[in-house]
């Protein structure tokens, strides 16, 4: 009751998505308005940036399923101010130690289609539940009683479901209504709820609670453990108790490079963002793109974002099972090399680079928060479950909707998965192996600005924090991040995708004659929580997408 009247006061003092302040204190940017209520609770009392990193990934796995959840995993960047130590936390999903490469294929070696994204077969090892129990032991102050009680609370209390909530579930009607813990907790009469419906999960509540009573145990072994097993096998999967005992958390060194005088810190593999970030920036970086007309400008980043995901494809995937020439695809000597690549009068095809053109829908998914708190300590996470609401499938008694993670890696070299990506024999499906991610938490810093961001939006999410690094560069802050319309180039499918209103007339009519292919997307995609602290009047800036029900405030 106590933390329910601290929400409600909080809700009340602050009802807006923007927000300054001349005090040096706290902000975070979070998805949903109680993930970001979450981490202000467990600052106020004496929890830093990193044990609200942990209330704030556990809400979000309560009031936003459809982007994140136990049964999911992330990456979570981490710059700690006391000896500016930073690190990447890899929570990402593993395969199973049963998959192979050949799973998702029929018998004349064709994929079977759906079969990685939809059901049991479809999850990883999640990881989350173990990044939970890692963070707080290594790098918060507070227990993980009191850091996780605000998403118990939520889980057991339950919470009015949004539009953009009701949305996600008639996408992933079909899959949802298969399954019957699923269907029960989410679904109304097995359809959508009706707006403002309260969202229960009892089972999930537990599950947090064997977490915060016996940490990594309290998911990977017992009885959740044996729901899990249980309930995965029966469906089709090939979950094991060995899988669960062998999940491990790794420490990885983040990318980093520089574009024009701004540091940038990202994710490292099996993150492709880090690396696809920086060769982008890298071929970017001696073009005065402020003072080029509009077409000229769109060109030459599509032409970037080209090269830079096609290097994603060939080259990309788990660094602990292949070997990836990472320091060289983030050289700015390589970088000059593709820039000469370049024309200015005239579109790259995709096919000088080899590959084919099919595309395939994508939906949208994940999750992402930031976060700086008054000792100057950051959190830049990317959460995902992969599509909304995951593989759709809930294991029984746990309320774990678990992850559809199988799709990111390859079924079969030169076959797109459901956003489209195409890859090589390094994203290939392995036991124990990581699949290749979009993912992309961030830091950005000039001489007198922090900036901490990202964005869920599968293969979107890459260029989505280019074009905010861009506009960070140019002085513009979270406001603008935010905002700013998006359009993408992934090199497959070859053709720039713009959310409706992110190309004028003009634009698309220049861009079609220097021969690129356009394509509006009906809907404006993403969901960027951005937070900045300017280092010399001491104050904070922050800003939660438009385009979600994000929450982003300052205390």
């Amino acid at each position: 009751m106590k933390n329910l009247k601290f929400l409600i006061f909080i809700t009340l003092l602050v009802s807006f998505q923007l927000a300054k302040s001349e005090d040096n204190k706290a902000a975070i940017a979070s998805a949903h308005p109680l993930a970001t209520y979450a981490g202000f609770e467990i600052l106020s009392q004496g929890g830093n940036a990193f044990d609200a990193a942990v209330a704030v990934s556990a809400a979000l796995s309560v009031v936003e399923p459809a982007g994140s959840g136990l049964g999911g995993g992330g990456f979570w960047l981490l710059h700690r101010a006391s000896d500016g130590f930073q690190t990447m936390i890899d929570g990402r999903e593993k395969a199973p130690l049963s998959a192979n490469k050949n799973m998702f294929l029929d018998q004349q070696g064709n994929v079977i289609k759906g079969l990685s994204k939809d059901g049991a077969l479809s999850a990883g090892i999640p990881g989350l539940p173990a990044a939970l129990v890692h963070l707080s032991d290594k790098y918060g102050k507070l227990p993980l009683e009191i850091t996780l009680q605000p998403a118990i609370n939520y889980a057991e209390q339950g919470f009015s479901i949004g539009e953009r909530h009701r949305k996600l579930l008639k996408f992933r009607l079909a899959i949802l209504q298969q399954n019957k813990s699923t269907a029960r907790i989410f679904l109304s009469n097995n359809n959508v709820p009706k707006e403002k419906a309260l969202l229960k999960q009892l089972d999930l509540a537990n599950t947090l609670k064997q977490i915060a009573k016996d940490g990594k145990k309290g998911f990977y072994s017992g009885k959740v453990a044996d729901l899990l097993i249980n309930s995965v096998q029966k469906a089709g999967g090939i979950w094991t108790q060995k899988d669960l005992d062998q999940y491990k958390i790794i420490e990885r060194e983040p990318v980093k490079g520089q574009y024009q005088g701004v540091k940038i810190t990202s994710a490292a593999l099996p993150s492709s963002g880090g690396v696809v970030l920086i060769e982008a920036l890298n071929i970017l970086s001696t073009y005065p793109l402020k003072t080029l007309d509009g077409i000229s400008r769109k060109h030459l980043i599509s032409e970037a974002m080209r090269r830079a995901y096609h290097d994603r494809a060939y080259y990309l995937g788990d660094t602990d099972f292949v070997d990836v020439p990472v320091q060289r695809l983030i050289n700015p000597d390589y970088a000059a090399g593709l820039r000469m690549t370049i024309r200015q009068d005239k579109a790259t095809p995709s096919s000088f680079f080899a590959g084919n053109s099919q595309e395939k829908k994508g939906g949208h998914d994940t999750t992402h928060f930031s976060i700086i708190d008054k000792e100057g300590n950051r959190v830049s996470a990317t959460l995902s479950v992969n599509f909304p609401f995951g593989s759709g499938f809930v294991a029984e008694g746990t309320g774990v909707l678990l992850n559809d993670e199988m799709d990111d890696f390859v079924s079969k070299t030169g076959e797109m998965n459901g956003y489209g990506l195409v890859g090589g024999l390094a994203n290939s499906i392995e036991p124990e192996k990581r699949m290749l991610s979009s993912m992309s938490p961030t830091f950005i810093e000039d001489e007198t600005r922090i900036g901490v961001l990202g964005t869920p939006g599968g293969s979107r999410i890459i260029s989505m924090v280019l074009l905010a690094i861009l506009d960070f560069a140019e002085g513009n802050g979270p406001e603008s991040w935010v905002e700013l319309p998006r359009y993408h180039h992934q090199y497959i499918p070859d053709l720039i995708q713009y959310e409706k209103g992110a190309l004028t007339n003009d634009e698309i009519e220049g861009l079609q004659s220097l021969g690129h292919k356009v394509k509006e997307k009906k809907y404006r995609y993403g969901n960027m929580q951005g937070v900045l602290y300017n280092k010399k009047f001491k104050t904070f800036s922050v800003a939660s997408d438009p385009r979600g029900e994000g929450r982003a405030l300052i205390r």
